[in-house]
């Protein structure tokens, strides 16, 4: 190994584990995971992910045939899989908020009992051998009545694997009846699946930067965004900022998938349209730098053993191991280069040094 090769290696473990122990500092307070292992110090861990324009008349439907219709996304996304990424199965699908209900006025008409819908879900999970977000207005068993915007997760095997409930409904214009009778939920829950952690929200917790926080703290590598709003710039903001995948599904103009740099990395903008789309969950990010030549020189040292997606116009691009044997961090490392967020502390350390203090 050249000296000079050396040398960044050294520099990169040395800033990695000052990190590390800086964040055992901060994050060993009660409520606070432990940091993990660095995305681009595991082995590849590619995940295909499936979600839908659903389209808004499917909502003046009866519950039968939304059932019907779930299965139907379900399988043409299962399809495409098979087409696009040959050998790979479905991991994930999402469906838009709202889409297990009964056609209504109001809430109660609305609302499902988890016994009427649960057979129909879990065998479509079960069917497909993915795991399935299904959004559902609930009502709960037991008394008193308590009516929710709940997403279902269901595993491979068609079981219920997890449940959240919206923690911010929103209500009308100077009302307190939320979504016409809900009550909010109360916690921020991660669900361990076979490919990685799963966090959800719903629609409006866009507006509240609590939950997305509270999934990034307990792990959460992809979060799932059913909804009934096509926004996308807080989704971008929060996979930008929490360093995760979102996927949302909603019932028109636009679905999508965002990378943990803030970008749109695919997305359905046709109702009725599906998306199937592959990232790998153990990736780095990346600023531009002059030997990485905005990517072609990864694809020159290594071949189809890597890939990436380079943004141009913003100055930085999202890289992965093809190779099961080697994580990404080996491979870049061998340019002498450091992932964003260590170079950033990298220099900043610098700045703070020749100013002699840091900035209070």
């Amino acid at each position: 190994m050249a000296a000079e090769q050396h040398h960044q290696l050294l520099s990169r473990a040395c800033v990695q584990s000052w990190l590390a122990l800086v964040a055992g500092l901060l994050l060993g307070a009660p409520g606070h995971a432990a940091p993990s292992v660095p995305t681009y110090d595991r082995l590849p861990r590619k995940v295909l992910i499936g979600t839908v324009v659903g389209g808004v008349p499917i909502y003046s439907r009866p519950l039968e045939e939304r059932l019907q219709r779930i299965d139907a996304i379900v399988g043409e996304m299962s399809e495409k899989a098979r087409s696009q990424f040959p050998g790979k199965r479905l991991d994930l699908v999402v469906i838009p908020e709202y889409f297990v209900a009964r056609p209504g006025e109001q809430l109660l008409q609305k609302v499902v009992r988890l016994g009427e819908v649960e057979p129909s879900l879990s065998a479509c999970a079960r069917k497909y051998a993915c795991y399935l977000v299904a959004p559902m207005l609930l009502r709960e068993e037991g008394e008193p009545q308590r009516l929710s915007n709940a997403a279902f997760l269901f595993d491979r095997t068609g079981r219920v694997a997890g449940i959240y409930r919206k923690v911010h409904p929103v209500a009308g214009h100077g009302s307190e009846v939320l979504e016409g009778g809900l009550t909010p939920g109360h916690e921020f829950p991660v669900f361990d699946c076979d490919f990685g952690k799963l966090g959800i929200q719903i629609c409006f917790d866009m507006m509240y930067s609590d939950g997305w926080r509270a999934l990034a703290e307990k792990g959460a590598e992809i979060v799932a965004l059913p909804s009934a709003s096509s926004e996308t710039i807080r989704p971008s903001m929060y996979a930008l900022q929490n360093g995760y995948y979102i996927v949302s599904a909603t019932p028109w103009h636009h679905a999508a998938v965002f990378s943990p740099i803030g970008t749109i990395e695919a997305q359905a903008t046709r109702e009725g349209e599906v998306l199937v789309h592959q990232v790998d969950l153990s990736y780095e990010v990346l600023h531009w730098d002059q030997d990485l030549d905005e990517g072609a020189a990864v694809t020159r040292r290594f071949g189809d053993k890597a890939g990436y997606l380079y943004y141009q116009d913003q100055d930085i691009g999202i890289y992965w191991s093809n190779d099961p044997t080697r994580t990404i961090g080996q491979m870049m490392a061998t340019f002498g280069v450091l992932p964003v967020n260590l170079e950033v502390e990298r220099l900043r350390g610098v700045q703070d040094g020749q100013r002699g203090a840091p900035i209070k």
